[in-house]
């Protein structure tokens, strides 16, 4: 293995995600090269180079695989067969099972429900008439989703009951779908955590998170959950990473029912919007630890040290900078992105509320 100041590591995809992970990585000393069909991306701005192609380009990844001494990922959509290309040559971090996981809802929950760890009902719809079907047997409600690619509310279609559902299925694309039952939830949190290549797993404490038009908007922790509701979100992120033999990042998203109880939501095999708070609250963000992970060096230190809230800055909120500027103990980090469009994430602040709260995990 390469030793540490000359390791190279191959990130596939150039967005928020993947230059945050390059920037961790240089404070570790490792170079970083992107694989990202987009010039001038936001990690292409802050990495040592670039590989300009597709994420399934055969030379492209033949050309990481040769130029890297490891490779991860920044978003879950990359081409499982690509991954499995890549793991034939290079350690590839994640492993490539935990993207066939996770890339296909109805396997995801279906993984999920193997591990032990509840998920809201759900009946897989590849017609019409299996959407009528799944939506009698849950009383006319549910979300009804792609199976596949949808994320930040998109590929989506809620059902309150009483709604008229002809053509919906043909609407989303006449693409295998998704119904899952509604789930009356008080609020919705997740949990980072993280793997090593020994197995040692950190977990961050988890997060309380609000919506908004399908997209996060804020992260406050700590979250309002009893200790053992946070137990059991890192008792399932523990099994989970365990049955995919995971090393890296991961996040994972659950419902907290009135009785306290917890359904999982979704998982998300890389670093996680609703971790970034880590960034101005832990001495260790997510994004170092995953570093620290794919990398094989060792766990850092997932105490928080500070209350925060994190808040997106989403389309036009980026004019809402010098104001958040003028805040003290505030953390800004943009994106890079030169164009505010409605839907697309331009940056994150992290606002302080307090310091000397210690950490339960």
């Amino acid at each position: 293995m390469a030793k540490m100041n000359d390791l190279t590591i191959g990130i596939i995809g150039g967005g928020q995600l993947g230059r945050m992970l390059a920037m961790a990585a240089a404070r570790l000393n490792h170079r970083t090269i992107v694989l990202e069909p987009q010039v001038d991306c936001p990690a292409a701005q802050v990495c040592n180079n670039q590989i300009v192609a597709d994420y399934d380009d055969e030379r492209a990844l033949a050309e990481l695989a040769r130029r890297c001494d490891v490779v991860t990922y920044e978003f879950e959509n990359v081409p499982v067969a690509a991954a499995e290309t890549l793991a034939a040559s290079v350690p590839v971090y994640p492993p490539p099972q935990a993207l066939n996981a996770s890339q296909d809802r109805l396997t995801e929950k279906r993984f999920l429900n193997g591990c032990g760890i509840p998920t809201a009902d759900f009946r897989d719809v590849d017609s019409q008439e299996e959407l009528e079907a799944a939506l009698a047997a849950f009383g006319g409600k549910g979300v009804l989703k792609t199976r596949r690619m949808g994320y930040d509310g998109k590929g989506q279609r809620l059902f309150r009951g009483g709604e008229d559902s002809t053509g919906a299925f043909d609407a989303l694309g006449g693409v295998p779908l998704i119904l899952e039952s509604f789930v009356a939830f008080e609020r919705e949190i997740s949990i980072i955590a993280a793997r090593f290549r020994d197995g040692t797993v950190v977990c961050y404490d988890p997060a309380e998170n609000v919506h908004l038009n399908g997209i996060l908007h804020t992260s406050t922790v700590p979250a309002a959950l009893s200790e053992a509701a946070a137990a059991v979100a890192v008792q399932s992120a523990e099994k989970l990473l365990a049955a995919l033999d995971y090393v890296g990042v991961i996040g994972i998203e659950f419902f907290v029912l009135p009785d306290g109880s917890l359904v999982a939501n979704e998982m998300a095999p890389r670093v996680h919007n609703t971790g970034h708070w880590t960034e101005a609250a832990c001495v260790i963000s997510q994004f170092e630890q995953h570093m620290r992970a794919v990398s094989g060096l060792a766990p850092g230190s997932a105490v928080r040290h500070s209350d925060c809230v994190m808040t997106n800055l989403i389309g036009d909120d980026i004019d809402d900078v010098p104001a958040w500027l003028s805040k003290k103990d505030c953390l800004v980090h943009l994106y890079g992105k030169t164009e505010a469009r409605p839907g697309r994430k331009m940056g994150h602040v992290t606002e302080l509320l307090h310091t000397g709260k210690a950490s339960v995990f």
